[in-house]
C-alpha cells in the first residue's frame, strides 16, 4: 500500500486582501498538517483573489502576491505537508497565473495556466500568458514552466482550473510522463445546473488518464460572481471524496496510490497510448523536494463506509434534480449578496423595497438568507438576529393593491424583518404637477406617470441607503430588464442586484420551491396575485407584454441561442404547440425589437450576481451595442439568391 492523505482547502479570498487571504490559507494548511495531509491544495489564485480585473495590471500588487507566497513558505516550513496553491506570477513583462508547489519551506516550481478562457464572464487572455509544453522560465529563481514534481510518496501534477476543461489539456501528457495525481486549483463560478457538469467532466478525465484527479474550488461572492466551493477526488474515475459547497473549510480523505497503478497496469488501451507518446521524446521533467512529506504508515486504508467494497453506499434519497437545483440557486445568490455586503466595508444595513409582487418577495427572501450566512460567520456579539440588519419598506400609491400589501407584510411578520409603510402619494401629485408646469400646461403621457411613481421610490431608497449606510437591493428580474419593461432611474435602481440575471419564470419556480420548504404564507400571498408593476389602474404585466413562459423562450432562444425571429417564432411553435403560430411569430418580433431597444437601459443598471449561462451585463457577459440597427434580422425575400 502506498496512503497518502488528501486535504481540499476551500477559501473565500477577496480580490487585493493579499495579507488577510494567506492568513486564511496559514489556518487551513496548519490543520491539515495537524491531520497528516500528505498534499494539501488550495484554490486558484486564492493569495491576490479572482477575478482581478486589470488590477492585475499593478506591478506592486503581483509582487504582493509573490511576497505573501514565501511568507506561507517561510510559515509553513516544519510542516511536512506538500502545498499547492495559486498567485500571479510575473516573468520579464508576461503575467502568469501559476499554481505554486510549497513544501519544507521551499518554492519548489510554478506551473502557469494553459487553457486561458475569454467566454462568458473570463478575459483571462487580455492579461495573462498562455503555458505550455516545454515552457521553462524563471521567476526570480523559481522554475516556472511544464514540471511535474516528486516526492518520497509519488509523482505529482498541478494545473489550474480550465486546463481540465479540455480533455486535450496539460493533464494527458503529464499523466503519461509519470504523474500519478493531478491537483487541479480552480475558481470556478457557479452557474445554474453547473455542479453536475462539472463532477462528470472531471470523472471523466480521472478515468480517462487512469489518474488520482483532486479538485479544489474558491468559494464565496466577488462582485458579480459567485464561487460555489466545493470538491472532489476522483480515482481513476470513481469517486472518493465530494466536498459540500458554498461553504468555507478543509476536508480530507487517504487514498492509496498503488491502486492508481494497478489499474494502469491492467488498462491496455491506456498503455497503447502511453507507449506511443514514450515514443515521441517529450517526456515533463520532475523536479524533485529533497524533504520527506508526512509518513502515510499510520494511516487507516480507505475502507467503504458502509463495509460493501462492491456497492456504492445506500445515503440518504436524492432531492430531485429541479429542486436541488433551485435550492443551489437560492443558496448561491444569498451567498453572493453576503459577501457584498462584508467585503466591501461599505454598508451597514441591507434595505429591500417591498411591492408584495413575486420579485420583491424573492428578492426580500434571498437578502434574508444572507442575514442567516452572517450571523454564521460573525464574531460573538455582532448584530445576528435579520431585524438588526436587514430593513423593508413599502412605498404606496393609489395603484398599489390590497392584496400585495397583505403580501408583503406576512413575509416580512414571518422573516422577522422591520417593515416601514411610507406612501409617496402625495410626492407623486406634486411631481405630476411640476412635470406638468414643464410641458406648458400639457398633461404627461401614461408611461410617465408611471415612470414617476418608479423613480420616487428609487429616490426614497437612496435617501434612505445614504442616511442609514445601507446596501439599496434592486428587486427587478431578467426578463423585464430585458425587454426594457423597467425604467431608468426607477426600479432600475440600486446598488445591488440579486435577481437580475434570473428569469419570470426561474423566479416563480424558486418561489414555489421555498414555499415547500418553508412554509412561508408571505409567498403564498404573493404568487397568487397577477404580475403587475401596480403603476395603473388594473395594470397586468403579461397583457402589456406577452405570457412569461414565451418571453422567457424567447430571451433563450434570441439572446442564448442566436436565433433570429423567424427561427425563434419556428420553435416557438414546436414549445408552444396550443398557441396561433401568427401569434408566436408577433411575439418573436416584438421580443426582438425590446430587446434590442432595452440595451440602453440595462448597461445602466447596478450591479448583478451571475447565476446562469446567459447574463445580461454588457462589461462581462452579453457585449452588445447600444446602438443598433434591426435590419440584419429581417427575413429575405422567397426569391432571393434565386
Amino acid at each position: 500500500m502506498r496512503l497518502i492523505r488528501i486535504a481540499l482547502g476551500n477559501a473565500n479570498p477577496t480580490v487585493g486582501a493579499v495579507r488577510a487571504n494567506t492568513d486564511q490559507v496559514l489556518a487551513l494548511a496548519r490543520a491539515a498538517a495537524a491531520q497528516q495531509a500528505t498534499i494539501a491544495c488550495f484554490p486558484e489564485q486564492v493569495i491576490g483573489g479572482y477575478p482581478t480585473g486589470d488590477l492585475i495590471q499593478w506591478p506592486r500588487f503581483v509582487a504582493a502576491q509573490r511576497e505573501q507566497l514565501e511568507r506561507f513558505a517561510a510559515a509553513s516550513a516544519t510542516w511536512p505537508t506538500v502545498f499547492v496553491l495559486g498567485l500571479t506570477t510575473s516573468v520579464g513583462g508576461q503575467l502568469f497565473n501559476t499554481a505554486a508547489v510549497v513544501h519544507g519551506g521551499k518554492i519548489l516550481g510554478l506551473v502557469p495556466k494553459e487553457k486561458l478562457p475569454t467566454y462568458s464572464v473570463f478575459y483571462e487572455r487580455r492579461t495573462f500568458s498562455r503555458g505550455g509544453p516545454d515552457l521553462k522560465l524563471a521567476a526570480c529563481g523559481v522554475p516556472l514552466g511544464d514540471y511535474l514534481f516528486g516526492f518520497d510518496f509519488g509523482i505529482v501534477a498541478v494545473e489550474v482550473c480550465e486546463d481540465s476543461w479540455s480533455p486535450d489539456g496539460p493533464m494527458r501528457r503529464r499523466c503519461y510522463s509519470g504523474a500519478e495525481i493531478v491537483i487541479n486549483i480552480s475558481a470556478s463560478p457557479y452557474r445554474l445546473g453547473i455542479a453536475e457538469t462539472r463532477r462528470e467532466m472531471l470523472a471523466t478525465r480521472s478515468a480517462d488518464n487512469q489518474a488520482t484527479l483532486v479538485y479544489v474550488n474558491a468559494v464565496g461572492g466577488q462582485d458579480e460572481l459567485v464561487f460555489d466551493g466545493g470538491g472532489y477526488v476522483f480515482q481513476n474515475g470513481r469517486l472518493v471524496l465530494e466536498v459540500p459547497r458554498f461553504a468555507s473549510g478543509l476536508a480530507t480523505c487517504v487514498v492509496d496510490l498503488d491502486r492508481t497503478t494497478l489499474r494502469r497496469t491492467e488498462n491496455t488501451t491506456w498503455r497503447t497510448d502511453c507507449e506511443a507518446f514514450q515514443r515521441l521524446g517529450a517526456a515533463v521533467p520532475v523536479l524533485r523536494s529533497p524533504a520527506a512529506t508526512a509518513p502515510g504508515d499510520g494511516l487507516p486504508y480507505p475502507a467503504p463506509a458502509d463495509g460493501s467494497f462492491f456497492l456504492p453506499p445506500a445515503g440518504e434519497p436524492p432531492l430531485p434534480l429541479r429542486d436541488r437545483v433551485l435550492d443551489e440557486l437560492f443558496e448561491a445568490l444569498a451567498l453572493g449578496l453576503k459577501d457584498y455586503f462584508v467585503k466591501t466595508e461599505s454598508f451597514r444595513r441591507i434595505g429591500v423595497a417591498v411591492s408584495g409582487g413575486r420579485d420583491s418577495v424573492l428578492s426580500l427572501l434571498v437578502a434574508w438568507r444572507a442575514t442567516q450566512l452572517l450571523a454564521r460567520d460573525t464574531a460573538p456579539g455582532a448584530p445576528s438576529r435579520t431585524g438588526d440588519v436587514l430593513s423593508a419598506f413599502y412605498l404606496p400609491t393609489r395603484y398599489s393593491r390590497p392584496e400585495t400589501r397583505r403580501a408583503a407584510e406576512t413575509i416580512c411578520q414571518e422573516l422577522g424583518v422591520p417593515l416601514a409603510v411610507v406612501s409617496i402619494e402625495e410626492a407623486f401629485d406634486r411631481e405630476v404637477e411640476a412635470t406638468r408646469e414643464m410641458l406648458g400646461g400639457r398633461e404627461p403621457d401614461a408611461v410617465t406617470l408611471q415612470n414617476i411613481q418608479a423613480r420616487l421610490r428609487a429616490l426614497r431608497m437612496w435617501n434612505w441607503a445614504n442616511s442609514a449606510q445601507g446596501l439599496f437591493v434592486q428587486t427587478g428580474d431578467m426578463s423585464e430588464k430585458a425587454v426594457g419593461y423597467t425604467t431608468v432611474g426607477g426600479d432600475l435602481e440600486g446598488a445591488f442586484s440579486v435577481i437580475a440575471n434570473v428569469p419570470k419564470t426561474t423566479v416563480m419556480a424558486l418561489l414555489e420551491r421555498l414555499h415547500r420548504r418553508f412554509g412561508f404564507r408571505g409567498i403564498e400571498l404573493a404568487t397568487a396575485i397577477g404580475p403587475s408593476p401596480e403603476l395603473a389602474q388594473g395594470q397586468q404585466a403579461e397583457a402589456e407584454l406577452m405570457p412569461f413562459e414565451v418571453l422567457d423562450a424567447c430571451l433563450s432562444l434570441y439572446a442564448s441561442d442566436k436565433m433570429a425571429p423567424a427561427d425563434v417564432a419556428r420553435a416557438l411553435e414546436a414549445a408552444f404547440p396550443d398557441r396561433a403560430p401568427e401569434q408566436l411569430r408577433r411575439w418573436a418580433e416584438a421580443f426582438a425589437q425590446r430587446f434590442a431597444r432595452a440595451v440602453f437601459k440595462w448597461v445602466q443598471s447596478p450591479l448583478a450576481l451571475h447565476v446562469g449561462s446567459l447574463d445580461l451585463d454588457r462589461e462581462r457577459a452579453l457585449q452588445l451595442p447600444v446602438v443598433e440597427k434591426g435590419e440584419w434580422r429581417e427575413a429575405p425575400p422567397p426569391d432571393a439568391g434565386a
